[in-house]
């Protein structure tokens, strides 16, 4: 682990300066792709090397799903990466899940550095007690409901993104940059359409509809862009939850993400004649996402024992921070 926490970074840092100087001396197209090939294939090697069941997770999102897309991209001079971006950027940009904007006016940013650095840092600090909370209500699961359990772990996934992402935001706007949401309250998604598109995984969107839903919508229609957008986007989900516990992909949430993928078509053809309001909307966007991820996302995830994995590092992790903190003030007290 000690290992990991040191030479993942820097290797990942290393092959996005060596991508950014490849793609700066070739052209869009094959030439590059062919120059940007030992970078695509040791990102698939880098998470193995982290043994922690969470940081491998997302790490694997990082680097395998959303770095490799942005980097396909590149290849091709679509995405957000361009070699023109200074290097610091560039490996920030692409070896995370941000996105670069641009900066607001000088007298604004001024103003307003210290609300957007510490805002995120106090939210992510009650999410992560909120996970805490509810990896202690876990210790109990045996004698909880199942369904209550499903909704643990919903609250756990949602607040480990929702906590990671700002700041990561803040570290890019302490370093300069200013950086797009990653979520945008999906609790009050109107619609499947707005959940996915809008609020939910930004970053994931943005990678996305650039390399798959724009070309299959070109070839072939909208509703052939979505569910195209949606298979893919649950093949790379199997992929992480693969690299999370090394086990065979059993399909479910790839399935998972081809319902959503059907029901958004269909809410787009039923939109323009039936549009109930937000009130009673929300709660049914909330209910059909949370029941079919118990059904189908979260069994792969959090099934077969990983649960009992997942609580476990997190007990020995808090422990070991505990230990840490103590021996801490006994070195600085007088």
């Amino acid at each position: 682990m000690h290992h990991s926490v040191a030479t993942v970074p820097i290797a990942a840092t290393a092959a996005m300066l060596y991508a950014r100087i490849a793609a700066a001396s070739t052209c869009p197209g094959l030439r590059r792709l062919l120059a940007l090939t030992p970078v695509l294939a040791l990102l698939t090697v880098l998470p193995v090397f982290v043994t922690l069941y969470t940081i491998r997770g997302l790490t694997a999102f990082f680097l395998v799903w959303l770095c490799e897309f942005k980097l396909l991209l590149l290849a091709f001079g679509a995405g957000p990466l361009d070699p023109a971006i200074r290097p610091l950027p560039f490996v920030f940009t692409a070896a995370l899940p941000v996105k670069l904007r641009q900066r607001q006016s000088s007298t604004k940013a001024t103003t307003t550095v210290a609300e957007t650095v510490a805002l995120p840092l106090l939210s992510s600090s009650v999410k992560f007690a909120v996970m805490a909370a509810m990896f202690g209500l876990l210790h109990s699961k045996k004698i909880t409901h199942p369904y209550a359990v499903s909704i643990l772990y919903g609250i756990i996934i949602y607040c480990a993104l929702d906590s990671v992402f700002p700041c990561l935001a803040a570290v890019g706007r302490a370093l300069g940059m200013e950086m797009e949401p990653q979520f945008n309250k999906p609790y009050l998604s109107a619609s499947l359409q707005d959940f996915w598109g809008r609020r939910w995984n930004l970053m994931a969107s943005a990678v996305l509809r650039p390399s798959v839903y724009d070309p299959v919508r070109a070839r072939l229609g909208a509703a052939a862009g979505v569910l195209a957008t949606f298979l893919v986007s649950g093949f790379m989900h199997e992929v992480v939850v693969y690299y999370i516990t090394f086990k065979a992909p059993t399909g479910h949430v790839t399935a998972f993400f081809v319902l959503h993928g059907a029901c958004v078509c269909a809410e787009r053809w039923c939109g323009a004649t039936a549009k109930p309001p937000r009130v009673v909307a929300t709660p049914l966007v909330v209910a059909f996402v949370a029941g079919t991820a118990f059904w189908l996302f979260f069994p792969p995830l959090f099934g077969d024992g990983m649960s009992d994995l997942y609580v476990a590092e997190t007990v020995t992790l808090g422990s070991s921070f505990l230990d840490a903190g103590i021996r801490l003030l006994r070195l600085t007290s007088p």
